[in-house]
């Protein structure tokens, strides 16, 4: 095979994993809390027989934008959005503790706090489990104050208090589902100096204009490839003919 159309075939390879990264950040747009996933392009020598004279390109994941988002007033009380640095704890699927910034939480007919997703929110000692109420409120502490039902609000209590964390951006690895987690399942200790915004929520942090740039650069830089592929077949069959016609 000619290294032109080698080369120029992996390039269109990880173009395409490019463009399947720029166009999973624009579908996430407007999901809660986002982060969006970074990714760059790193050259190397094609090894071959003679001397290395061809160039390839690999496309390698760079973690994700730690940037906040704007918040958004939804007046909702059980609608939180982390300020400054910080991650809200959950239990993920697999029962690990995980990190989010998606603060749109709700009360499970169990009693349990979970978030919108359907994930169990951590607090000091585990899941957060809340007594019937008729009211609950959110602290900028994390601190969950709730009236219990049949009483008035002299009878308001503390409960429970979310488990706020602020881990190292750079040790945290974001998974498929979106959750961050520390290296090898460790957990982080909770952080006092977290607070969180009741009533609003963060919006993701992806740039619609940016996104839909990149993926134009990425598209040009796919059809680049592309033509290249076809200069190569069509060098491949004229060097067919001239041995033809010797």
């Amino acid at each position: 095979m000619d290294k032109v159309l080698w080369t120029a075939m992996g390039g269109a390879d990880q173009m395409m994993q490019a463009q399947a990264v720029a166009a999973h950040n624009l579908a996430n747009a407007s999901t809660t809390g986002f982060r969006a996933d970074l990714h760059a392009f790193s050259s190397y020598l094609v090894r071959g027989p003679g001397f290395a004279s061809r160039v390839g390109v690999v496309h390698q994941a760079a973690g994700f934008d730690p940037r906040q988002g704007s918040l958004e007033q939804t007046g909702r009380p059980l609608d939180v959005a982390i300020q400054g640095d910080g991650w809200l704890a959950v239990q993920a699927a697999d029962g690990a503790e995980a990190y989010t910034r998606a603060g749109a939480l709700r009360i499970n007919p169990d009693g349990l706090l979970e978030t919108s997703g359907g994930l169990p929110v951590l607090g000091d000692g585990g899941p957060i489990s809340l007594p019937p109420s008729t009211r609950v409120e959110v602290g900028s502490d994390g601190t969950l104050t709730v009236v219990p039902e049949g009483l008035g609000p002299e009878a308001a209590a503390a409960v429970a208090r979310l488990k706020l964390v602020k881990p190292d951006s750079a040790a945290l690895q974001k998974g498929a589902d979106g959750l961050m987690r520390l290296p090898d399942g460790q957990a982080a200790p909770a952080d006092a100096t977290v607070t969180v915004a009741s009533g609003a929520l963060e919006s993701s942090n992806v740039s619609i204009a940016e996104s839909m740039i990149e993926m134009i650069q990425i598209s040009r830089e796919f059809e680049l490839q592309v033509r290249l592929m076809r200069t190569a077949g069509e060098n491949d069959e004229a060097a067919q003919q001239l041995l033809r016609a010797a």
